[in-house]
């Protein structure tokens, strides 16, 4: 199954952030508008990401809600038809929430850097640090950790959850 390392930290800005993150940049960028709504799940997260019409992902993940890095695994399906599988998983599971975001993605090496301004919330970096099968969660929270650092992204920015659980407090 994927894993990565991830973290989240609010930002003041993404503007402030871009040329630093471009210094060190091997892909990208790339910009996307997100339309993710989560349903009720019992084991971890389950939510339907929308990037435009007829295009879509099913993503089940499971992450612990804690500040600073933390391994994920995560199973991803494409569907080319978003909107018939939001009404079918509304009617099993119900809606917990949605969130909408522009994302903007850069590569740094296996990382993936989104810098997010999410609706309601502000803005916000994630990092994805791409783990291989037999590297361990704490050799990826290293390489996020590095990352952190080197961007000027203090621990008292770091936060826990996700989008979701903050629109709801």
């Amino acid at each position: 199954m994927p894993r990565n390392t991830e973290i989240k930290a609010r930002i003041p800005s993404i503007a402030a952030l871009i040329p630093d993150i471009e210094l060190l940049a091997t892909g990208g960028p790339d910009i996307f508008e997100q339309d993710d709504t989560f349903f009720h799940c019992t084991h971890g997260r389950l939510k339907l990401r929308v990037f435009t019409a007829g295009k879509g992902e099913l993503i089940q993940y499971q992450r612990p809600d804690t500040a600073g890095p933390k391994e994920s695994t995560y199973v991803i399906v494409p569907t080319s038809d978003p909107d018939s599988l939001r009404t079918a998983l509304t009617r099993a599971y119900g809606v917990a929430g949605r969130v909408r975001k522009r994302r903007t993605l850069y590569m740094i090496g296996r990382t993936r850097v989104h810098l997010d301004e999410v609706e309601g919330l502000g803005n916000f970096l994630e990092l994805e640090v791409v783990l291989d099968e037999h590297e361990s969660a704490q050799q990826g929270e290293a390489v996020a950790r590095d990352l952190l650092a080197r961007l000027g992204i203090a621990p008292h920015d770091l936060i826990d959850g996700a989008y979701i659980d903050l629109l709801h407090r």
